[in-house]
């Protein structure tokens, strides 16, 4: 079999940040790299949980929901994968991903359908440690841009 996109990157020189993964026909799906993959930190599963829930909330219901095609995280716990149209500009994606991170930061208040009759796993949640992986993802992203999309040369 051939060896998919995401495991030809060199996962032993991958920055955080964002990047574009793969463009499908008219999907394109972004890497968001909140950990350096293979150090010893990664996203905690309450936490990376309680992200999915917002990030994907949040996604579905901003303007460009009709064009966010899936949210969801990677499962070596380093960050998540964003599916979107091609209509939607790198910048807009950008920005859809930062205003994201900030509603996650900021967020309180019950988290959506994290109920036991919407969720398999409704009780592994937590909030406080979402809004801090969010904060430190935004610094990240504070000034990316489209340019920077593109894995680094020597990946």
């Amino acid at each position: 079999m051939k060896r998919i996109a995401s495991f030809c990157v060199d996962h032993t020189k991958l920055p955080r940040g964002m990047y574009t993964s793969r463009v499908d026909g008219d999907v394109v799906t972004y890497d968001i790299r909140m950990k350096v993959p293979n150090q010893g930190d990664y996203l905690e599963n309450g936490a990376l949980h309680t992200l999915e829930h917002l990030f994907a909330t949040y996604a579905r219901n901003s303007a460009d929901a009709s064009q966010v095609v899936y949210v969801g995280p990677m499962g070596c716990r380093t960050g998540f994968y964003l599916l979107v149209r091609d209509t939607l500009a790198p910048e807009d994606v950008i920005q859809l991903v930062k205003d994201s991170f900030s509603f996650i930061a900021s967020y309180e208040g019950e988290i959506p359908g994290a109920r036991e009759e919407e969720c398999g796993n409704y009780r592994e949640q937590d909030l406080p440690g979402a809004r801090r992986e969010a904060e430190a993802m935004l610094s990240v992203l504070e000034h990316w841009r489209a340019e920077q999309l593109k894995y680094p040369a020597y990946l």
